[in-house]
């Protein structure tokens, strides 16, 4: 089972870029959490209907085909201002175009989502989160719930999880949501 990795953030020490790492090493096994396309995300121009005129951008263009073959997606989220990254936004609008293209990427994904930030976690980011996905038609897991606070305080230097609690509570996600994918696998439409 291919669960896709979106999320991080553009910074190169990235602490929620370092949780997609960490939870792709704490997979179950005959469950690959993908973080190869994790940069693509940053590669694309903002959004802008001009700009589809002339063509979908590359990187969006291989975004849409691992959402298409992923069987989950697995999103870490920063939360700036208390929403969602422009950045995470920007990448998710490229994809949904054009509109006929959404039941194909994006119908009945299950999504789960993580989050480390400041003294809130990514609560308010994650919760802003579900509106997209309602206009996505994904299916949101809400089995477990990780919203990390203090993240600076839960990693090393290198970007590893060294909190044991949180780790344990990664890994209880992953597998609840690997396991949410295999009994509930997406349904895909036709052609």
């Amino acid at each position: 089972m291919r669960i896709l990795a979106f999320g991080g953030s553009l910074r190169t020490g990235s602490l929620n870029r370092a949780l997609l790492v960490e939870a792709a090493r704490l997979a179950p096994e005959g469950t690959d959490i993908d973080v190869s396309l994790l940069s693509l995300i940053g590669e694309l121009p903002l959004f802008n209907e001009d700009l589809v005129i002339l063509g979908t951008p590359e990187a969006a263009s291989r975004l849409k085909e691992a959402l298409r073959a992923a069987d989950g997606l697995l999103i870490a989220s920063p939360e700036y201002n208390w929403g969602i990254p422009g950045y995470l936004k920007n990448a998710l609008d490229w994809v949904s175009r054009p509109p006929a293209d959404l039941p194909g990427v994006f119908g009945d994904l299950p999504v789960a989502l993580v989050g480390a930030g400041g003294f809130a976690g990514t609560r308010f980011a994650q919760t802003a989160w579900l509106t997209v996905f309602r206009y996505l038609k994904v299916r949101p897991w809400f089995g477990e719930t990780l919203f990390i606070e203090r993240c600076s305080e839960r990693f090393d230097k290198e970007g590893r999880l060294v909190d044991d609690e949180t780790r344990d509570r990664l890994r209880k996600l992953i597998r609840g949501f690997a396991e949410f994918c295999i009994e509930q696998p997406r349904r895909r439409p036709p052609g």
